[in-house]
């Protein structure tokens, strides 16, 4: 059997090259991954099919007048799938990158179908697209194109019985919740004993995000652990994604995808000569280093832990980087449990004051500034400063006193969207907005501007062009309230979900451009808190809100998960002191914004001097923080938080040591059975296993150290509660 091996121990991969067979992509399984010998791993199951080897190929394509061989609902089982051939492959180098290209080739429709994957040493993951060519004489209308099938998950991972799936659902305000389904129980894949039937079954077990709003259910990340080993993917589109989990034979495969005519209405018409690209993904692969342990009991050197590192260390090395965060100065934002919306001058200053003197560089205004009429959701759109809010400074007065007072102006907008009551609602061409059946689309009071049109793209420039070069706001938070539906079917659109992908596209390469004009200037990421945290998003913006939740007790399993989907220097926490507020529940939301990306707000200007000096004392340390943050891996000391979970911890592990954030809740909306529960907790490190550890309560000083024990042999650190009432500490480890 010709096969290529490609990568490094113990992240390689097999891809078989059989002329008589599509490409198949599997993990390696070696018996020795230190030495890369390539040794087979049996399967557990004697019962197969005729042919045991068989695997889902490569890439799956699904076409009109073509369909699926046998039938199914699956995107893995397709006609055309099943008959590409290899032609040729080839690998390059393209700078820091390794690229792998390999080109098959369908007889029956002349279809080419070339698939790129490209990784950079020493990190563990890849990143694929799969091209669509067509070389015949008619068209070909595309239903389904897999950016990858991952097969041989079986001689990975181990039969299913034996592996666990990880997703997370999300919404507003409850952002992140991860939880694990066991793949061969009732929730899972069936085991109908396919030998008898003399074909495979049709099961999928299978996640769908809808519309533009990419987490607005689930992550666009998911994973499979079992035997040791683990594989992560992520789906990079600000669109609609699916991935499907299918048994084949005795072995088991995940197929990773875009939109799809049977769930987002999207098909493409390929003409002669024209080619399609998929959704990019990335997936990372990561064996246990012997220390044992999931998501759900978690160690940093753990295998699914490990794969959600390597993904980590892929996304930083993937991401546009401007220079313009470079720092990643703190941030004050005067909305959350502050203005919410409702910036005027004798608000305003009062605020920009207060964040400066406890050490934030950049100050943003948000929604609101543009508003004369008292409601400010519905009037989006013109982008202009209020004539009323700010007085006789304006808004350009209030940008000289934040920059007299050494920080950053900033703005929030939302320009993918007009309010029905802007001016802009009537004075834009009617081309510049989303249309379904012929009538304008509307959501929540607003029209969606279709970033295909050049007039869009135009009218937007000149926006950005004002606020940057006239105002000169060097920050903007991008929110994203509302999203479209299935999409535009106007345009030249072959459907809904052509049109819906296509402006999803048009936003990505816009914004890179007028990032390229603009590289001082620093753009969040916002949609109604994270409903867009998805990795095409997050590698061309500087920061993403995790969340639009306003209780403090409830953001930290927010907070803690949110490094599943990001890089932690990426994931910007609210930390919002309010007047009244004990130094323990302060000190309790600054740990929630010192977690990740310190974003801080709440009416500093009312804070009593215990209040603020915690403040100014997390200020003071977040430039440390931060640091370590980008340097270093995430890992959960107690497992992927729950909900309701009484006691949440996140860590973040560099070369210099460790940092860990533990929030120790209480209140009537967490797990029954009350405080005594948790009264102590072991935080798992296993990477100090063995080693001297120096503890330190890294913040707040100003408060009492909690009580903890450092258990060398089981590389724990034991904490104890007893006697303590709700709080929160950020501690670093340092090996002695």
């Amino acid at each position: 059997m010709a096969a290529l091996i490609w990568g490094s121990p113990p992240s390689r991969l097999r891809l078989s090259l059989d002329a008589g067979t599509p490409v198949v992509l599997s993990p390696v399984a070696s018996a020795d991954e230190r030495s890369g010998a390539d040794v087979a791993v049996p399967l557990a199951d004697a019962r197969s099919l005729s042919d045991p080897t068989r695997r889902p190929p490569m890439v799956e394509v699904l076409a009109v007048g073509q369909g699926r061989a046998p039938h199914s609902l699956r995107a893995v089982g397709t006609a055309i799938g099943s008959r590409l051939r290899p032609v040729r492959h080839a690998v390059t180098r393209e700078g820091l990158w390794e690229v792998l290209e390999i080109v098959q080739r369908d007889s029956v429709t002349d279809l080419a179908v070339t698939t790129r994957l490209a990784r950079r040493d020493p990190i563990g993951a890849y990143r694929a697209t799969t091209t669509v060519a067509n070389f015949g004489a008619m068209p070909v209308l595309l239903q389904v194109v897999t950016s990858l099938v991952i097969s041989g998950l079986s001689g990975y991972l181990g039969r299913p019985e034996g592996a666990r799936v990880w997703q997370a659902r999300s919404e507003w305000c409850a952002e992140s919740r991860w939880y694990p389904v066991p793949l061969g129980s009732q929730a899972g894949l069936a085991d109908i004993n396919p030998v008898l039937h003399g074909q495979d079954g049709r099961c999928v077990y299978a996640l769908t995000s809808t519309s533009t709003w990419s987490s607005g259910q689930f992550v666009p990340v998911g994973a499979i652990e079992g035997g040791g080993r683990a594989v992560v993917w992520q789906l990079e589109v600000n669109a609609p994604w699916r991935w499907e989990i299918i048994a084949a034979g005795s072995d088991y495969a995940v197929a990773l995808m875009g939109p799809t005519d049977p769930h987002h209405a999207w098909i493409r018409r390929l003409e002669p000569g024209e080619t399609f690209t998929t959704v990019p993904v990335s997936f990372s692969l990561a064996a246990d280093a012997g220390t044992g342990g999931g998501l759900d009991g978690a160690a940093p050197r753990g295998a699914l832990a490990g794969a959600v590192g390597e993904l980590t260390r892929h996304r930083r090395v993937s991401r546009l980087d401007t220079g313009a965060d470079a720092g990643r100065p703190l941030i004050y934002n005067d909305y959350m449990n502050a203005l919410m919306g409702d910036p005027t001058a004798e608000k305003v200053l009062p605020l920009v004051d207060s964040a400066a003197a406890v050490g934030a560089q950049v100050f943003c205004i948000d929604a609101g500034w543009y508003d004369d009429g008292g409601d400010w959701w519905p009037s989006v759109g013109a982008w202009e400063p209020s004539l009323r809010r700010f007085g006789s400074p304006g808004l350009e007065g209030i940008f000289k006193r934040v920059r007299a007072a050494g920080m950053r102006p900033g703005l929030w907008i939302e320009p993918e969207v007009v309010g029905i009551r802007s001016p802009k609602a009537t004075a834009l061409p009617e081309a510049c907005f989303m249309h379904r059946a012929g009538r304008r689309i509307v959501e929540h009071q607003r029209f969606f501007l279709d970033l295909r049109s050049p007039l869009v793209r135009d009218y937007l420039d000149s926006v950005f062009e004002r606020l940057i070069g006239e105002l000169g706001a060097l920050y903007f938070k991008w929110d994203y309230n509302v999203t479209p539906g299935l999409g535009p079917d106007d345009a030249g659109a072959e459907g809904p979900g052509d049109g819906l992908l296509e402006h999803a596209r048009a936003h990505l390469a816009w914004f890179e451009a007028l990032r390229s004009r603009h590289p001082g200037v620093i753009f969040e990421a916002c949609s109604s808190g994270a409903q867009r945290m998805d990795q095409a998003i997050l590698s061309v913006y500087d920061l993403q809100s995790t969340s639009d939740q306003q209780d403090y007790r409830l953001y930290p399993p927010i907070a803690a998960s949110a490094p599943m989907a990001m890089a932690p220097e990426q994931a910007a926490n609210w930390a919002y002191p309010q007047p009244g507020m004990a130094p323990e529940e302060v000190a309790f939301t600054l740990v929630t914004g010192l977690s990740g990306r310190l974003y801080l707000s709440g009416p500093l200007d009312q804070l009593a001097p215990p209040a603020l000096e915690l403040v100014r004392e997390a200020a003071g340390v977040y430039p440390s923080f931060a640091a370590h943050h980008a340097a270093g891996l995430p890992f959960w000391p107690l497992g992927l938080p729950q909900w309701a979970d009484p006691v949440v911890a996140l860590g973040s592990l560099a070369p210099s040591g460790a940092l860990i954030h533990v929030w120790r809740r209480t209140g009537p909306q967490l797990a029954p059975g009350g405080s005594s529960d948790c009264d102590r907790v072991k935080l798992s490190i296993p990477a100090f296993a063995g080693r001297q550890v120096l503890v330190q309560q890294a913040f707040p000083s100003r408060l009492p150290n909690w009580r903890w024990s450092w258990l060398s042999d089981s590389g724990q650190l034991l904490l104890d509660f007893a006697g303590t009432a709700e709080s929160a500490r950020s501690l670093r480890l340092t090996p002695v």
